[in-house]
């Protein structure tokens, strides 16, 4: 695919291996990547400090000297991005990015390192390299020390060397030469490399290759979009940190959701909500893998607390997340100088009722699905039935609802139907085991919040369900009452809240979270996931050629890779909020799923 204008909203390629992530721009500069964790300080982070455009500062960078133009796309069915770049003169040059993931004496290689392999492809380009790590989000530079191969970028907390056959005093002085042929960077952990550079970047880019072609071989496709659906699959992949089984809402952190609004929070964190939906998505492809990974780490959550249960957690099953704003001199002015930059997320103190709803839909298909090298038990069974007394508890309960509302608590719609979803699957799964008194006991107390939904939260002069009990604003997370299978799609109510949320929360394909004010004012964007949610109901009540052209619409909004931020302009189509978003490529993979015409039409 082509490059998208250089000044062009989060037109960058995700590269990663489930341990590290980092993501590049079209000019092949790697402009964010934190390591050795997805949460830690990044070791460049450019994408947010950068008032005036992308600066040397943070990056990584290989510059083709009168650059004139640039495509990038990923290699098909890989997390292997390709950056192509002329001058004027047609000489050019390939940069291939990726970060090593293969299978290696019976384990999971994934270092946490970046491979970067730069070859001329016409002519004789004039390149230099650019490498400039920083520390403490950019307020100090690493030293830098010099070996016969490589160079160490020293902190006070960790060492990474740069393995490269790039001429070392070209690199360390970022002189200008002309590119004879093919050369390596592997920057990474303070270790050797057991081979030569140029062969281990080699090795490592054939072995990553054939890991992702085969994983994407298993995936079980629909018969449309799939190359939209392969590469929304890929990317949820890499949000999981595999070590701990934890999956990250997005890579970034403070990508303001709308311009100059101070929306701008951070991602880099496991929701519970919002992986139940990424392993739901990757299971209707029968990628059951990142499932089984993300159970331990759900597990090691449910059993470590007493009752309530937070909303995220740190990929460390960390509990503590402080929110702090990064300001004073030296400190990052923000994606295209909007700040503030957070670290932490304040929800972590939240009451977030649909929690517990989320954590038994997470885990419910272990108990059915028999592919599963692990199925779940009886023991499973009561460690999840405390989360469904927890729901049982506060289902008509006042919180801070599945938007995180700082200042406002309600009995929120959404939350009440999550905890009903509890207590449906717990049913369900006692009786999958044969435990039918408490599957009584969980379905009766199941049909009594369904009975409370639906008396409290039907607003009769709205014509909808509303966003909380006894109240009359509207709030596009209602529309999951069909998703998750609570109510039938052609019930008139539900039929009735569609029309009325797409009359007063959607701008044409696209649709916003709620029409009321929140803690910074009214939502100025559309959210994406929202915005498939509506695909969904419109697809369940019979409007398929509707949410098909909707669907064809929201994926023309991706970026020139596949991508999809948090957030979208509805006027001007820009991408806003962090980058990529789970719940947005989430929505790819639904919507496929849910309008695709079947196999059999064609086989």
């Amino acid at each position: 695919m082509t490059a998208t204008p250089r000044d062009a909203s989060l037109a960058l390629a995700l590269i990663g291996n489930c341990a590290v992530n980092a993501l590049v721009d079209a000019q092949a500069r790697i402009v964010w990547c934190c390591m050795p964790r997805p949460d830690a300080d990044p070791l460049f982070h450019a994408l947010l400090d950068s008032p005036d455009g992308i600066a040397l500062d943070g990056t990584c960078a290989v510059e083709l000297d009168g650059m004139v133009q640039s495509t990038q796309q990923y290699v098909p069915g890989t997390a292997i991005v390709r950056t192509l770049m002329f001058d004027a003169q047609g000489a050019g040059i390939e940069v291939t990015d990726f970060a090593p993931r293969y299978r290696s004496r019976d384990r999971m290689y994934r270092p946490a390192q970046l491979v970067r392999r730069v070859r001329p492809v016409a002519g004789h380009p004039r390149v230099r390299f650019i490498v400039r790590p920083s520390a403490d989000w950019g307020a100090t530079k690493p030293q830098l020390t010099r070996g016969s191969n490589h160079l160490r970028f020293v902190t006070a907390d960790w060492v990474w060397r740069l393995n490269t056959n790039v001429p070392l005093t070209y690199l360390i002085d970022e002189t200008w030469f002309t590119l004879h042929g093919p050369v390596s960077l592997l920057l990474g952990p303070d270790e050797s490399l057991s081979g030569g550079i140029e062969d281990t970047a080699r090795l490592f880019e054939e072995e990553t290759l054939s890991y992702w072609r085969h994983w994407t071989s298993r995936l079980a496709l629909p018969l449309e979009w799939q190359e939209a659906v392969i590469r929304a699959a890929i990317t949820l992949k890499l949000c999981q940190f595999e070590e701990t089984g934890a999956i990250i809402a997005a890579v970034t952190t403070s990508i303001p959701e709308a311009p100059n609004t101070q929306r701008n929070w951070d991602y880099r964190y496991c929701w519970l909500r919002d992986a139940f939906f990424v392993v739901r998505a990757l299971n209707s492809l029968s990628e059951i893998g990142t499932m089984e990974d993300y159970l331990r780490w759900l597990q090691d959550v449910v059993r470590s607390t007493q009752g309530h249960v937070q909303p995220l957690y740190g990929i460390g099953l960390e509990a503590a997340l402080p929110e702090r704003l990064l300001e004073g001199p030296g400190a990052p002015r923000g994606y295209r100088g909007m700040g503030p930059v957070r670290i932490g997320n304040q929800a972590h103190e939240h009451f977030q009722h649909d929690v517990y709803g989320n954590i038994v839909l997470g885990a419910s298909q272990a108990f059915h699905d028999h592919r599963l090298t692990r199925r779940a038990d009886a023991g499973d069974f009561a460690m999840l039935e405390r989360a469904g007394e927890q729901a049982w508890l506060l289902h008509e309960q006042p919180d801070a609802g599945m938007w995180e509302l700082r200042t406002r608590a309600r009995i929120h719609t959404s939350s009440s139907l999550m905890c009903w979803a509890a207590c449906d699957r717990l049913m369900k799964i006692a009786h999958a085991l044969g435990l039918n008194e408490r599957a009584a006991l969980w379905g009766s107390r199941a049909n009594t919040i369904r009975e409370k939904i639906l008396a409290r939260a039907w607003n009769e002069q709205r014509g909808a369900f509303a966003e909380s009990f006894g109240g009359r604003d509207l709030d596009a997370s209602v529309l999951l009452m069909c998703e998750v299978g609570f109510i039938n799609p052609r019930d008139p109510r539900f039929v009735s809240t569609v029309e009325v949320l797409e009359k007063h929360l959607c701008d044409g394909p696209f649709m916003r979270r709620y029409e009321a004010p929140d803690d910074f004012g009214r939502p100025e964007t559309a959210f994406n996931v929202c915005s498939f949610w509506r695909i969904d109901a419109l697809a369940r009540i019979g409007r398929t050629e509707e949410a098909r052209e909707i669907f064809e619409a929201l994926l023309q909004r991706r970026n020139h890779v596949g991508l999809l931020s948090e957030d979208l302009a509805p006027a001007s189509g820009e991408l806003w909020g962090n980058f990529p978003q789970t719940y947005s490529m989430v929505g790819i993979i639904n919507g496929a799923m849910r309008l695709s015409k079947p196999w059999d039409l064609v086989v």
